[in-house]
């Protein structure tokens, strides 16, 4: 399967989103042509102005309702685009009922395949950003890596339906969108000129270039991280015990432009991992710079001190096969930390 290249157009799907603009900076840098979509031509102005410099190698695109998407919303979106990054998909840990995290993940996805299979005569490789959350079993002591399926978030989402947690149902609805985009890959794929990439990435941290006004503003994971880095106070179990994995945004849309142009990524599941983290990492790692990133926060929360060497992050995953076929080359806490802080500097936060 021929893979993109530069001077290719790329759509990319809600992208005004935290790691969708990201991804369309880096194509555009890199000499692609981008067609982003949004929800409203409202929500298009503040692209529009972030990539004026480029002319008309962007263009807004607009898909009002994603979960819709099986109906055709993406069919006029992907005529004209060699490749597809699917990003558009809800993120939030407080949805209170199931349909609303689930009718735009899985028929979002499957929506804007179906649109690529109509009307994407150009297309040559479709990446759907899913995520680890599809990945990882709560609880489960072991090494994750692409054969593993968060059956257990379906299994409790099934069984409890909407009094299931809001975590839960999000990874349910992770899971359930990426398995979908495989059965629609594998049951058609004898007919199609393109074929699929997925990237599973974890925690995604990083500065943020995307439409925000304030802190209340950030996406679900980035606002976590700023709560616990320059919020309240946090408990030493929270600290020392939760955690997760990470990856710095510009290296995962670093991934997307290589997932892209590697002919090896094409029918591939990767995740795209830096490594583990329990929460007190961070606090060491903004509180060991000098001079501070952040010098209007001149007492930063110190947790305890050096903890996090010693405890043992509650998920890890195996990330081989992004450096095998994608040769990616990660940032470390520290990187992430430094860049992150002197952004909420930027902005007065």
């Amino acid at each position: 399967m021929p893979t993109i290249s530069p001077g290719d157009k790329v759509l990319v799907s809600g992208a005004n989103g935290f790691i969708a603009i990201w991804i369309v900076r880096t194509l555009l840098e890199k000499g692609y042509a981008v067609r982003g979509t949004v929800r409203s031509v409202g929500k298009g102005k503040y692209l529009e102005e972030y990539f004026k410099s480029y002319g008309d190698k962007f263009e807004i695109a607009i898909v009002e309702d994603v979960a819709k998407a099986e109906k055709g919303t993406f069919d006029e979106a992907v005529k004209g685009v060699n490749a597809i990054v699917h990003t558009a998909s809800p993120f939030y840990f407080n949805a209170t009922t199931v349909d609303e995290l689930f009718e735009p993940a899985v028929r979002g996805t499957v929506g804007i395949l179906k649109s690529a299979q109509k009307n994407g005569r150009e297309v040559k490789r479709v990446i759907v950003l899913s995520s680890a959350a599809s990945v990882f079993e709560a609880g489960i002591d072991k090494v994750f890596d692409e054969l593993d399926w968060n059956e257990l978030a379906i299994r409790e989402v099934k069984e409890q339906q909407n009094a299931a947690l809001g975590f839960t149902k999000y990874c349910a609805s992770k899971a359930l969108a990426e398995k979908a985009a495989w059965d629609f890959f594998k049951e058609n794929k004898a007919t199609l000129d393109w074929d699929l990439s997925v990237l599973n990435p974890p925690y995604v941290f990083g500065p943020a270039i995307h439409e925000l006004h304030d802190a209340n503003d950030l996406n679900t994971s980035l606002h976590q991280w700023y709560e616990t880095v320059l919020g309240d106070a946090k408990s030493e179990a929270f600290l020392t015990v939760a955690g997760h994995a990470f990856i710095d945004v510009r290296d995962l849309a670093e991934a997307h432009a290589l997932a892209l142009e590697k002919d090896a990524a094409g029918g591939e599941r990767i995740i795209v991992s830096a490594g583990s983290f329990v929460w007190q990492d961070w606090l060491d790692a903004a509180n060991s710079f000098n001079p501070s990133p952040i010098p209007s926060h001149p007492k930063l929360a110190v947790g305890y001190p050096g903890a996090g060497a010693t405890a043992k992050p509650p998920v890890a995953y195996d990330s081989s096969k992004a450096a095998r076929i994608l040769g990616i080359k990660y940032r470390t806490k520290e990187d992430v930390t430094r860049d992150t802080l002197a952004d909420f500097e930027n902005r007065g936060w």
